[in-house]
Order: C-alpha cells, then sequence, then structure tokens
C-alpha cells in the first residue's frame, strides 16, 4: 500500500462523501479507491468511514484522523512546490461557480489573459445565483454577493460592488421617478424583485442620506433568482431596480436605463470568494484566487481599503 495514495484517496471520500466522485477526481478507479481506503483501515487498525448504500459518513476517528491528514497532505505539497515552482506552472482542472453577470461581463472577457499566464489549468466554470454544496458538488471555489452565511466555509472578501437604483424610461414614463426610497413600497411604483436563493426571499436595499436610513422592500409583480434575468426585466421597465455599477453602465450609456434618488447612497455590496476550509488548496485554486483579486481592485475595489478572511 502506498501510504500517501491511501491517505489522499481516504481524505477526498470525505471530503465528497462518496467513493465514486472521488475516484473521478482522482482519477483512479473507484475499486482502488475502496482498496487503498480498506488497507488504511488495516493499517491503523480503526473503522475509519461509516458505508450505507446512499452515503459514506466519516467516524469520529475518521475525523480526527482526517484533520490531521489534510495538514500532512499539504505540508506534503508545499514542499514540493518549494523545489519545483521555478520549473513548473499551475495545471489541472479547477471547478469554479460564479454568478451569472460577473461572468459574463466581467470574468469571460478577461479570461484569456488568465489562460495565457497559466495554459495548463483547465476552468470548469459554472454560472448561476443559486447555492453551491461545495464539498458534495466537488467545486473548489465559489464567487458571491452579500454576507459569506455558511461559516463552514473559508472566505475571502475580495471586492465591493457600488450600487446604484435604475430604471427604465418605459417605467418612468408610466409612473415618474420615486422621489424618497420609501415611494417604492406602495402605488404607482414597484421593483423587480431579486431572490435570494438560500432563503427564498426578495433581497431588500437600505437607502442613507445624512442622517436618515430607509430599508425598502418594495412592492413587485416579478422575482428572478438569476441576475442577468433580473437586469433584462428591469431594462424591459418592468420595475426599479437596484444594481451593481457594473452592470448598469452599459445600459446607462446606451439610455436603456437612467439613475435614480442620486442624492441618497446604498451601501456597496462585499464580493466574497468561498472555499472549504480543508481542503488542500492547490497551486491552480490559489492563482485563480489572485487573478480574481486583481480584476477586482480595478472593478470592484475594497470599499475600506482591507481584505477580510472568514473560517
Amino acid at each position: 500500500m502506498d501510504r500517501f495514495d491511501a491517505m489522499l484517496a481516504f481524505a477526498r471520500v470525505v471530503e465528497t462523501r462518496s467513493f465514486t466522485q472521488a475516484a473521478q477526481t482522482l482519477h483512479m478507479s473507484k475499486t482502488t479507491v475502496t482498496q487503498l481506503v480498506q488497507q488504511l483501515e488495516a493499517r491503523l487498525r480503526v473503522k475509519l468511514l461509516n458505508r450505507t448504500t446512499r452515503r459514506v459518513n466519516v467516524t469520529a476517528d475518521g475525523a480526527a484522523y482526517y484533520e490531521r491528514v489534510v495538514r500532512l497532505l499539504a505540508d506534503m505539497d508545499d514542499a514540493e512546490s518549494s523545489v519545483t515552482r521555478a520549473s513548473s506552472a499551475p495545471r489541472g482542472r479547477l471547478r469554479v461557480d460564479v454568478p451569472s453577470p460577473l461572468a459574463r461581463m466581467i470574468l469571460a472577457p478577461a479570461f484569456a489573459a488568465f489562460h495565457a499566464r497559466y495554459p495548463d489549468i483547465q476552468v470548469h466554470m459554472g454560472v448561476s445565483d443559486r447555492m453551491v454544496d461545495l464539498i458534495d458538488e466537488n467545486v473548489d471555489c465559489v464567487v458571491r454577493g452579500g454576507d459569506p452565511g455558511d461559516l463552514a466555509l473559508a472566505a475571502r472578501h475580495v471586492g465591493d460592488l457600488a450600487i446604484g437604483l435604475y430604471a427604465a424610461p418605459a417605467y418612468l414614463a408610466d409612473v415618474g421617478k420615486p422621489s424618497h426610497p420609501g415611494a417604492l413600497e406602495s402605488a404607482p411604483h414597484h421593483i423587480v424583485g431579486f431572490l435570494r436563493s438560500a432563503s427564498g426571499r426578495i433581497l431588500p436595499c437600505t437607502f442613507r442620506r445624512g442622517i436618515e436610513c430607509v430599508q425598502v422592500l418594495g412592492r413587485y409583480a416579478i422575482a428572478m433568482d438569476d441576475g442577468n434575468a433580473y437586469l433584462a426585466a428591469g431594462v424591459a421597465g418592468l420595475g426599479a431596480l437596484w444594481l451593481p455599477h457594473y452592470m448598469a453602465a452599459p445600459h446607462l450609456a446606451s439610455g436603456e436605463l437612467v439613475p435614480l434618488l442620486e442624492d441618497w447612497s446604498i451601501e456597496p455590496m462585499p464580493l466574497y470568494l468561498a472555499f472549504p476550509p480543508n481542503r488542500h488548496m492547490s497551486a491552480r485554486l490559489r492563482v485563480f484566487i489572485d487573478w480574481v483579486v486583481e480584476l477586482m481592485e480595478v472593478h470592484a475595489p475594497l470599499a475600506h481599503g482591507n481584505v477580510r478572511a472568514q473560517g
């Protein structure tokens, strides 16, 4: 038994909770992964995993052993990287999930530069605003706006999205411009609602002017859980909407959207990059994170010039 392969197989089974998924990510057969874990258990004389037809769960002994294993694997990889970094480049497949407008308007247009810098990295980019289970879906990292929420994840604060209130000329021709944020709560005004996938609730917005602070939920006829669809509904005149400036900019230039309540400010939306805290961070994930940070310094700089970490 190769102890390194056995520990790697065990760690990946714990992270994916599946022998099949662990085998796929390690490019091994399921039989090989199963045998490696069984041999490891035999060597340690401890049951590390409980297996059922539907799920694989780690035992108490297995959980304690896993914590030691991931640190050991990370130390080994760092030792190898320190020797080979000068002569080799990050390589392999990286699975990420990002909001659809961010992918369409910032990440995809800039990706050619990332590929030129790291030609041996293949990025599988999921494009969604849904909740992603990084462990079960074997995703390396996600980029999300707002509170990262899941305390089981490590999160890096990579940017702050400046927010504004906008509406289409057709909407304003029908109902007029609101004079106060509170007007969005009653007829004839209405908004396009944005649904948070985690809770299924509408995302509210807080407006500030001097000492006055108003939180608005808004009346709505339609609510969306996808950023691109949400923007399209606003451009179509279905209601006012609060948007990151980078999403609104091209539609302001074309006249499809008009800014509203410009004497009020809206708190920027923090942008986080989250990843499993106990999984070894590969060189390819490190350089991807650095690339996202570089892009956000241009498109969504931190409001207070600091980077916060969680997890």
